[in-house]
């Protein structure tokens, strides 16, 4: 993304009461930025709002410990009157946030005050339907404003989504602002709608309080503006009247081909149709209307909205669920007073390779950038799936040609050779996806869990309901009520811990996998007795094993232990040998008391070996070395846990992962290593490289001439998929912009009225929208 990098420092100030915060016009004018937000913080104190703003001096000396926030730029997202919006990912915590970047040389003194107001207003309120303010501060002449990012897009583009299809009635909620529009209307993923754009919203005294600027849109400007003559929050009344207009129509209320002529209609009345009364309820309809009085003084007032008796009975529910969803989105903090936080905006180039399965060198994927590129990759024997930045789910087949048996959830058995958006998910924000053989699970924002692929196994966890190939994403019920934390699949099981720390397994038993105390199928889920005093923070499935990490580092495996793949060795309790196979296994959780040592971070188990790294950074493997997978420079077998040292002394490895006789490492400054079989491709390098097929290095190698981040890695059979980063540019910019904290104490109505409903709405119950 060619979006300039910045840092900038966002200082604390204190500043005492202004003699006179009614401060005239002239002066008001004269204003530099900084005195005017200063007047906006003391009108806020007298209004009993608290407002602390900083200042940090000019030498760049600042009180307290600095706290650098990164932030990653990914794409414009639009432009506007003001600027530009930006979409940027902050690495602390990988959450998406919008920058509104304003150049304040091209603005005029009005307009420069219409920003600071958007910024007052933003900075007071706490709501979960109206579009979280983080932070401000200046870069040089640009003026940023940090903004929570709705995934979902506008109620604009959704009625025009719609093609036609009329929206079913549902009781929802809505919040005032006085351009109340489709376009400022937002989405998320989850069918949240938050309100946005303050940029021109006044700040009334009281309900009753007159204004006299003419703000708004036209297509939803009330008769009064038209008009105009003084208005107050009826207006606002009015434009929602409209947007429900549009969402029960899919038309404007008034429409014309030019502002002379829709203002007519407007004063006239004169709105496109009627609304349909067989699709919708007169007492809807009849509250449109009254919603569209050309007398402000006959409109319903908000309060008068709330106690009508199809509101009010359902209020409670709907403020339940509104709650639920904003709690499930992940959002920077706040801003505070004692913080003195350094963001750090770095551009970077984000690619994604693949290799292996007879491709020798690496295979970039080009469309996997912007808006679009990669956050999560996994990779299964037979397919790829990758989740974007922007929590959107894209899978594809490893080779063509081969029958798919729905584990691309793309609706049908074809095998697409390039990355394809899996469309049944649109509308979801995916989190995490894991790949077994030959299916996919994925969990979204909300902890719910998709599945799709090969049911033979009953993996799919659906009792085998849609047949032996469930060809698109299917919700699992079973977890809608224990939220989803994380899924891991094996070859032919899944695993899944829910946020109270439960853990429940399903698909093929055989040696133990699902640690059930059995080697009995499950197609459906079932919960696994986790030892006394153990709590689950992470869960790891290999081809026909699983390990449990505990929170303080701590290994448990269950399943096959051949080759002690496991690490448990044979002389342990509680392994047993597989009839006829001699293959050692153990079917409930048992202590890897060789890792009892180690305060394990991650486990990357692999077809017959394992790779662990511990807090320090360390990488320890264990399991088969025919191929010199273990890293150890040598083929022998090893019976303990191996510490990797040689190239890896002094490195702190970041990620690794195992595939079927070999290993791929990246550290954290910046290397990528491969070793173990080379056949098929499966380091990533050429054979006139010394990595041909009959060439397998027990020593780990660089690969990759150029260093390279890996934000995540992935491998599974024969394959490899990795996400690789580079930095282009980064500086740090201190400013002495003064800061401007959240304000606390609850909204006014009289400050910012409280409209309630909206009867919204969805077509099906995937498309249904929330607001409240």
């Amino acid at each position: 993304t060619a979006t300039s990098s910045r840092v900038v420092q966002f200082g604390k100030e204190e500043t005492g009461h202004e003699d006179n915060p009614a401060r005239g016009l002239d002066a008001i004018l004269k204003m530099s930025l900084e005195e005017y937000e200063r007047h906006y913080a003391s009108l806020n104190s007298e209004s009993g709002c608290e407002s602390v703003s900083g200042r940090s001096s000019a030498s760049g000396a600042f009180s307290g410990e600095e706290e650098r926030l990164h932030y990653i730029p990914i794409r414009v997202l639009g432009k506007g009157s003001f600027g530009e919006a930006t979409l940027y990912r902050r690495t602390e915590d990988n959450s998406l946030v919008v920058w509104k970047e304003i150049d304040l040389n091209c603005l005029s003194d009005k307009k420069r005050r219409d920003v600071m107001n958007e910024i007052s207003i933003l900075s007071i309120l706490q709501h979960n339907n109206i579009i979280a303010y983080f932070n401000h501060f200046m870069d040089k002449n640009t003026l940023l404003i940090e903004l929570e990012y709705c995934n979902g897009g506008n109620l604009y583009d959704k009625i025009n989504q719609q093609k036609g299809e009329l929206f079913k009635e549902e009781v929802k909620t809505l919040l005032s602002h006085q351009d109340i529009k489709t376009l400022n209307i937002f989405l998320t993923k989850t069918n949240l709608i938050k309100l946005g754009d303050y940029g021109l919203a006044k700040k009334l005294g009281s309900e009753y309080s007159m204004a006299e600027s003419c703000v708004g849109t036209p297509y939803y400007m009330s008769p009064e503006l038209c008009q105009g003559v003084k208005y107050n929050f009826k207006s606002d009344i009015w434009a929602m009247g409209c947007v429900l207009f549009e969402l029960l129509t899919l038309t404007r209320t008034f429409d014309a081909t030019n502002p002379l002529n829709l203002c007519v209609k407007i004063v006239q009345g004169n709105w496109t149709m009627e609304i349909n009364s067989d699709v919708y309820t007169s007492d809807l309809i009849k509250l449109v209307y009254e919603c569209l009085d050309q007398d402000p003084e006959k409109r319903p007032t908000a309060e008068q909205i709330l106690e009508q008796p199809v509101i009010s009975r359902v209020r409670a529910e709907l403020e339940e669920r509104v709650a639920a969803l904003n709690s499930a989105i992940k959002k920077p903090k706040l801003s505070t007073v004692t913080e003195t936080p350094v963001a750090v905006v770095t551009t970077r180039s984000r690619e994604v390779y693949f290799w292996g399965g007879g491709k020798f060198t690496p295979q970039k994927l080009d469309m996997f950038k912007g808006g679009s590129s990669a956050q999560h990759v996994c990779a299964g024997e037979t397919h790829f799936a990758v989740v974007t930045v922007e929590k959107e789910l894209y899978t594809w087949s490893v080779q063509g040609g081969a029958k798919m048996v729905g584990q691309l959830g793309h609706g049908d058995q074809a095998s697409y050779r390039q990355p394809r958006r899996v469309e049944r998910l649109q509308g979801k924000a995916i989190r995490q996806v894991s790949c077994g053989a030959d299916f996919t699970a994925c969990v979204t924002d909300e902890d719910q869990m998709y599945m799709f692929g090969s049911d033979y196994y009953g993996c799919v966890g659906v009792e085998n309901e849609l047949g032996m190939e469930v060809l698109e994403p299917v919700l699992l019920d079973f977890f809608q009520e224990r939220p989803v934390r994380q899924v891991s699949c094996g070859d032919n099981h899944v695993v899944a811990l829910t946020r109270s720390g439960d853990i429940y397994s399903w698909g093929c038993g055989e040696h133990g996998r699902l640690g059930l105390d059995c080697e009995d199928d499950f197609s459906s889920p079932m919960q696994v007795e986790v030892p006394k005093g153990a709590i689950i923070d992470s869960v790891y499935c290999g081809s026909d094993c699983t390990f449990f990490l505990t929170e303080f580092g701590k290994v448990l495996a269950c399943g096959s232990n051949e080759l002690n793949k496991l690490g448990l060795n044979l002389g342990i309790t509680g392994i047993k040998n597989h009839p006829g196979e001699g293959i050692p296994y153990t079917t409930t959780l048992t202590l890897v008391k060789q890792l009892s040592r180690f305060k394990i971070q991650f486990i990357a188990p692999g077809k017959t070996h394992t790779a662990a790294i511990d807090e320090r950074g360390r990488l320890m493997t264990f399991g088969c070395n025919k191929f010199g997978q273990l890293g150890v420079k040598d083929f022998k077998k090893h019976q303990g846990v191996q510490i990797l040292v040689g190239p890896f002394g002094g490195k702190f490895v970041t990620k690794v992962s195992c595939g079927d006789g070999f290993t791929i490492a990246a550290t954290e400054d910046n290397q990528i290593f491969a070793w173990g079989n080379a056949g098929n491709g499966r380091l990533g390098m050429p054979a006139d490289k010394g990595f041909g097929s009959e060439v397998c290095p027990a020593l780990p190698r660089p690969i990759f001439g150029s260093l390279h981040h890996v934000p995540d890695l992935s491998c599974r059979g024969w394959h490899t998929i990795l996400i690789m980063e580079k930095v282009l540019n980064s500086k740090t910019i201190r400013s002495n912009s003064s800061g401007l904290s959240i304000a606390s104490g609850k909204i006014s109505l009289l400050l910012l009225l409280l409209l309630l409903l909206l009867f919204f709405i969805h077509a099906c119950v995937r498309s249904s929208v929330i607001l409240v």
